[in-house]
């Protein structure tokens, strides 16, 4: 055997090994790289070379100004206002509350962009209620983790950001535009299955529909909108760079939150600072050991090789987009998504061009599967903190959410197989010809 062939092998022979050995994350990418190295007799002060190199990128600033805009405004009482603007549009449907939960998280995973914060924020407070109205804990449930997985595709998302640096040279503007039609099909496919379950169930429908009510409504959330207008605007209007954007959003956030809805006063801030910290020194310490990861992979040739043994299989384009979803979908079910997207962009997003798929289209079907992954078990961290806030056993919320499966499936090949969905708002409003 080849040392080429013997470092591969314990790299990532050694990842799945600790994977399943349910390590940390990042201890694992850290420690299946170290190991690589060592099969081959290389420095060991590469380990530190590559991870400040992964996280000493421009583009990466815009991370943690995401993740701060998203802390803010999500305790800042907009969860509230988003749900009174949702149930003025769609709560008069038969099985109202599962689409104003919907259409809800529509709204707030443009301001969070992470499904696990409008799982916690928009769960505790609709999950209780649609239950109160008549509504099965686990359907409940289970309506929630699903439609959490827009706020993944609704800018602005740090994982966009996360995947255009993964990816290189792709426009964050573009990503960004490119999430919205997507993330309302994924809204549409989820309200027509709730829709049908809602009606052989006999769940209940809200008030009727009023315009003055929706127009109020929309008046109170305006400010709550305001953020994802400026980040989305200014950075497809070339105003700003997606970090400059991000910082921006910021204070705005603040401002809204303590001066206009007044949901958190100064103390709340600082705690609200304390968790960003948090989970910041998350995201940062998985991408510095993705570095080191994407760095072994990238020396060992491994794209060149996973490329060549999927096309060695079949030249059909059909089916190797269909098994690039199936990887994706595999991994998603024993990883995070950060990490997904940081290790598997570098080896199958140039199988995805070969094919003739767009990188940008391509960054909106890794985000869908990754999000898909957050709901399956064992991993899905979505899928804990669903049945957490639910209080409904795990079992019983994936039984529940069988259904929604299928309809993120159809979201997801229908993203795979018709490129416009994702790229025509680029094209039109962002200027990308790709």
């Amino acid at each position: 055997m080849s040392t080429q062939t013997i470092a591969i092998a314990v790299l990532l022979i050694s990842f799945i090994v600790m994977i399943f050995l349910r390590f940390p994350i990042a201890y694992a990418v850290a420690l299946s790289s170290l190991f690589c190295l060592l099969s081959q007799g290389l420095p060991l002060t590469t380990i530190c070379q590559q991870m400040v190199k992964g996280i000493s990128s421009f583009s990466l600033m815009a991370v943690p100004f995401f993740i701060t805009m998203g802390c803010l405004m999500g305790t800042g009482g907009i969860s509230e206002k988003l749900i009174a603007l949702a149930n003025a549009c769609v709560g008069w449907m038969t099985g109202g509350m599962a689409m104003v939960n919907i259409v809800a998280s529509y709204f707030f995973g443009g301001i969070s962009g992470s499904a696990a914060a409008d799982t916690a924020s928009l769960g505790s407070i609709l999950i209780p209620m649609m239950v109160d109205q008549g509504y099965d804990g686990d359907f409940s449930t289970a309506v929630t983790i699903t439609s959490s997985c827009e706020g993944l595709l609704v800018p602005p998302s740090h994982n966009m950001v996360i995947y255009a640096m993964s990816a290189g040279g792709v426009s964050v503007g573009s990503l960004f535009l490119a999430g919205y039609l997507p993330g309302a099909l994924l809204a549409i496919s989820l309200m027509v299955g709730s829709f049908i379950i809602s009606k052989r169930r006999k769940y209940p429908k809200g008030d009727k529909f009023s315009i003055k009510a929706l127009g109020k409504q929309f008046i109170i959330s305006f400010w709550a909108l305001g953020a994802v207008v400026i980040v989305v605007v200014g950075v497809v209007a070339g105003w700003f760079t997606a970090t400059e954007s991000a910082a921006i959003a910021v204070i705005y956030s603040l401002i809204v939150s303590v001066f206009i809805y007044k949901g958190v006063n100064w103390k709340g801030v600082w705690h609200i600072l304390e968790q960003c910290v948090d989970t910041l020194s998350i995201v940062l310490i998985l991408i510095a050991t993705s570095s080191i990861f994407g760095y072994c992979l990238t020396t060992l040739h491994v794209p060149t090789l996973a490329s060549e043994a999927i096309i060695g299989l079949t030249d059909n384009p059909i089916i190797i987009a269909l098994l690039l979803n199936l990887i994706l979908l595999v991994l998603g079910c024993i990883m995070d998504m950060a990490p997904i997207i940081l290790i598997a962009t570098p080896i199958l997003l140039p199988i995805a061009t070969a094919i003739g798929i767009d990188p940008i289209q391509f960054g909106i079907m890794i985000v869908l599967n990754c999000g898909i992954g957050l709901l399956t078990p064992p991993v899905g961290a979505v899928l804990f903190i669903g049945s957490a806030v639910g209080k409904v056993k795990m079992e019983k919320v994936v039984k529940a959410t069988l259904p929604f499966y299928l309809c993120m499936i159809i979201v997801l090949l229908l993203l795979t197989f018709i490129p416009e969905i994702s790229l025509f708002l680029p094209r039109v409003w962002g200027g990308y010809t790709g």
